[in-house]
């Protein structure tokens, strides 16, 4: 008798129960993950918390740091943004947008020195 299907099917039910099932669910899941590094994860988990509420500026926020970590600047610029333009009184999105744009501008600076390729 092949065991495989019958457990197969057990795990997939049971992890079924596992899964976030709100936008503050993945945006929990989303920071534990970025706590250890795993901004992969992190960058979906936000991004599935921002798709379920599009209007959550924390989400929108949390999916910019992510985007930032993982190189997506322009994405991560206008995700800055709509979180401000949600949420114009909050200290602590713009605080990581302040600092996204000063890093950012450093980047660019340093693009423009460099000497372009033959």
């Amino acid at each position: 008798m092949n065991l495989a299907a019958p457990l197969l099917l057990v795990l997939l039910l049971a992890s079924d129960g596992l899964k976030p099932q709100s936008a503050g669910d993945e945006l929990r899941f989303g920071i534990e993950v970025a706590k250890r590094g795993l901004w992969g994860e992190a960058l979906f988990r936000f991004e599935k918390a921002a798709a379920l509420e599009p209007e959550n500026a924390q989400a929108l926020n949390n999916l910019a740091v992510a985007l930032e970590q993982q190189g997506e600047f322009d994405k991560a610029r206008d995700a800055y943004e709509k979180a401000l333009s949600l949420k114009p009184g909050d200290i602590y999105i713009q605080q990581n947008y302040d600092l996204f744009r000063e890093a950012d501008d450093k980047r660019n600076r340093k693009a423009k020195k460099k000497p372009s390729q033959p």
